[in-house]
């Protein structure tokens, strides 16, 4: 570890931006982070699974404590599951940051089976939001999903859930030779509403769907479902995209507004059938259609592979932005840790 701006850094830790975009010395850019978890993994140095230890949350406390995240999103994180030592795994990774909130949402409850995805728990078929207030109540149910933490004050919180494509594919596994037959899951989004340095900012935690195609269109529900919310936007998580395809996607992401003059021609239209072919009215002219609000310049903060692990070749992890300068992004990294199969990618923004 060494100091850089007055912050512990990682070793190995690229700068990215031009010299504008440094910032001045004693100045701490804060450090934004996404993580998919692979809940909790120990993993061996050719990415092949260990075991658990005896204190199953001790080797994500340290991988997490080692990242130094003011922001951090988490994905595939577990909450008393029994295959993770019945670990609360968001907790454990607040207390190793430092958190001064944090949202886990389940997207599932119940525990995984082999091949066949999960067993569901039909008392929770739906999305449950955990936070600080719920830690010591008593509430063991096991569940799955993704995570948003923060050191800074959190002045909204929102969160929904993605239902699952209703059909899986083939995929490579720790742990297992070849290709297996995976079923989709449903996917959750936390959005957080953060008091920066210079105002308030949203940023997002997801993990979408591997699915190609329901993916996209998880990623556009996003964008037009944080519109209302201020600006800067951070989009964080393991979007199971490559390459240009995410920022493509949130910059497409138009707004849809169906103007009342158009359900109000389809009234006519039906009234006209029940009618048996009554004359419909005149069709009320108008000037061209103005586009619906939309967002451009989204851009990737950080572009290195982070999967697998242990020699990583693709990234499916991201970091995305919009009314961010570019000049505001300080160094990047996506250091090797001691779980999961998806390395960390940590960036630093001045924001």
């Amino acid at each position: 570890m060494y100091t850089r701006y007055g912050r512990a850094c990682i070793p190995g830790m690229q700068q990215v931006g031009g010299p504008e975009g440094v910032p001045s010395p004693g100045v701490s850019p804060l450090r934004i982070a996404t993580f998919n978890l692979l809940h909790g993994q120990p993993l061996a140095a050719d990415g092949s699974p260990l075991p658990y230890p005896d204190d199953a949350g001790a080797p994500l406390h340290e991988a997490i404590t080692a990242l130094d995240a003011d922001v951090l999103a988490l994905q595939e994180v577990d909450r008393h599951q029994p295959r993770s030592g019945l670990t609360d795994q968001t907790a454990v990774a607040a207390k190793a940051m430092g958190a001064a909130d944090w949202r886990f949402a389940a997207a599932l409850h119940g525990r995984p089976a082999p091949v066949a995805g999960w067993l569901r728990d039909p008392a929770r078929p739906g999305l449950t939001v955990y936070g600080p207030d719920e830690l010591g109540q008593d509430d063991d149910r096991p569940s799955y999903g993704t995570a948003l933490l923060s050191r800074l004050p959190v002045r909204h919180w929102r969160a929904r859930r993605f239902a699952p494509a209703p059909f899986g594919l083939p995929l490579r596994v720790a742990g297992r030779r070849g290709l297996t037959p995976v079923p989709d899951e449903p996917r959750a989004a936390l959005a957080a509403v953060l008091e920066g340095p210079d105002g308030p900012f949203t940023v997002v935690a997801t993990h979408l769907s591997f699915v190609p195609g329901w993916n996209m269109a998880q990623l556009a529900g996003i964008r037009r479902w944080i519109a209302d919310l201020p600006r800067p936007y951070l989009v964080l998580g393991d979007f199971n995209l490559v390459g240009p395809v995410p920022r493509t996607v949130l910059g497409g992401a138009t707004a849809l507004d169906r103007r009342p003059a158009s359900r109000q021609r389809l009234r006519e239209l039906r009234a006209v059938r029940r009618a048996g072919g009554a004359q419909l009215p005149p069709r009320r002219r108008r000037g061209p259609a103005e586009p619906g609000p939309r967002l451009r310049g989204w851009h990737d903060l950080a572009r290195t592979p982070t999967y697998p692990s242990h020699r990583p070749a693709v990234q499916f992890d991201h970091v995305l932005a919009v009314g961010l300068p570019r000049t505001a992004v300080g160094t990047v990294a996506a250091p090797r840790v001691a779980v999961s199969d998806h390395r960390p990618l940590l960036v630093e923004v001045s924001i």
